[in-house]
């Protein structure tokens, strides 16, 4: 199972790799780093006794060796952000990796804070802007940690990746590769999951997630006529709302279409992708949706679904963890791949989502170089606590005993499994103020306030 869903997950990045961020990462390094040759011991006090003086050039040779003894235990300080807050599936994977790193490097003390998603992306756009970075960040990856590159303020990993290549394929570097060079570490990837409460579904005759749209839709009105509110969408968040709108886009336009689209190869101004906005709004319009999502927190959502509110919720595979630590909820929920509108142009297997939580160094940090190699060994250990937890697929190479991980997330390795392709999320994928423009008209069409034509027109305008 283990060696599957490393293949399968190698084959998914690569093409993601080479259609999200437009480049083409280089073969994945198959061997490991030649290990570096033992410091040589100290002589003896006797024999330096009686070495005549003065031992000019042996003194030069020897002094390598005693500063690197010496900066090894040097006490060390270093700061980090991230998004892992307390009701976050990943905050169990920090908390363990951290204290792994605490353990293994007593000389290092991590301070370290969370925030929540949305507010994170204000606060390191803006830290950014100013220079006030901390050593370590959390990003995300392709265009939104390329912005920070760009201004010359992420570190180079290149010299600390090769220690950790054998264990962090070539291919999962791509999407936080520019110009060639690798500026992020890579944690797990998730997709976009139809994640659907059985008890509900069982109450209206499904025994099954609907695979057809057409039975979807027959699903989602007989939930609605027996009083059970089909969606749950967090519209205070609207990343939430992205998760459903561009699962809908994908599985009407397709997923090359939509992703030339995110990366400014070809207009929005794109009529099968207004005809998608329309066909997403008239799930609005038919009552699908909670309507006091509209002011509602991811947290409380989910929490609503947990609770039996809603029959499906559409959101990161990330949260297997959640639901399947849940006693009372594991053995309600599944998950499966959002279903085919226009099998003309999309086709089951073209996902949301792909590899794209990422830390980075900043290159204003004072210790830049320890807390390269400071993030490689903490991102290999998040990505081992986080895929155990199931909060998502792993970037790196799995180890030690992964027999318990839960069937939520073997579930979502059989769907990478049958991937066809992987289109990054619209927010990631596209630049800092384009991303701002796209959520604004994402939460205009929400809110029924556009509809697909006035979508499509406007960012063809205010993008492009």
């Amino acid at each position: 199972m283990k060696k599957r869903i490393v293949s399968v997950l190698l084959a998914g990045a690569m093409a993601l790799s080479l259609a999200a961020c437009g480049e083409t990462a280089p073969a994945a390094t198959t061997e490991a780093p030649a290990a570096e040759a033992p410091a040589a011991e100290a002589p003896a006090a006797e024999e330096k006794k009686e070495e005549p003086a003065p031992a000019v050039e042996e003194k030069k040779e020897e002094a390598p060796a005693e500063e690197a003894a010496a900066d090894a235990g040097e006490a060390l300080t270093l700061n980090m952000w991230c998004i892992a807050t307390e009701s976050d599936s990943n905050r169990h994977s920090y908390e363990a990796a951290i204290a792994d790193m605490a353990a293994n490097h007593p000389e290092i003390t991590l301070n370290w804070e969370a925030f929540e998603n949305q507010s994170y992306k204000t606060k390191i756009k803006a830290a950014v802007a100013a220079d006030e970075m901390p050593d370590i960040f959390f990003t995300w990856s392709c265009a939104f940690l390329g912005d920070f590159v760009d201004a010359g303020k992420v570190y180079c990993l290149d010299d600390a990746y090769k220690a950790y290549a054998s264990e962090l394929p070539e291919v999962m570097m791509g999407n936080s590769t520019y110009g060639g060079k690798h500026y992020g570490v890579p944690l797990t990837m998730n997709i976009v999951g139809l994640f659907a409460n059985m008890e509900l579904l069982k109450q209206v005759g499904y025994d099954e997630i609907p695979g057809s749209y057409d039975e979807f839709i027959k699903c989602c009105d007989a939930l609605k006529a027996a009083n059970i509110i089909p969606f749950g969408c967090a519209g205070k968040e609207t990343w939430c709302v992205t998760e459903y709108l561009e699962s809908v886009i994908e599985k009407s336009v397709g997923a090359d279409a939509l992703n030339d689209i995110f990366l400014g190869r070809a207009t929005w101004n794109n009529a099968d992708v207004g005809a998608a906005v329309d066909e997403f709004q008239k799930l609005v319009n038919n009552g699908y949706f909670d309507p006091s999502g509209a002011g509602l927190t991811n947290d409380e959502v989910k929490a609503n679904f947990m609770a039996g509110k809603y029959a499906f919720y559409m959101n990161g595979t990330w949260n297997c963890a959640d639901f399947a630590a849940n006693a009372d909820f594991k053995d309600k929920v599944k998950v499966s791949e959002f279903p085919v509108i226009n099998a003309d142009k999309a086709k089951l297997g073209q996902l949301i989502g792909g590899p794209s939580d990422t830390l980075a160094v900043a290159a204003s940090s004072p210790n830049a170089e320890k807390a390269a190699d400071y993030t490689f060994e903490l991102g290999k250990l998040i990505c081992h606590y986080g895929y155990l937890d199931g909060c998502g697929l792993p970037a790196w190479t799995p180890y030690g005993d992964t027999s318990g991980i839960n069937p939520l997330t073997q579930a979502v390795s059989e769907i990478c499994a049958k991937a066809d392709s992987y289109v990054l999320f619209g927010d990631t994928a596209m630049s800092a103020d384009d991303a701002t423009t796209y959520l604004s008209y994402v939460d205009q069409v929400y809110g029924c306030a556009v509809n697909g034509t006035q979508f499509i027109e406007g960012l063809a305008s205010d993008i492009r």
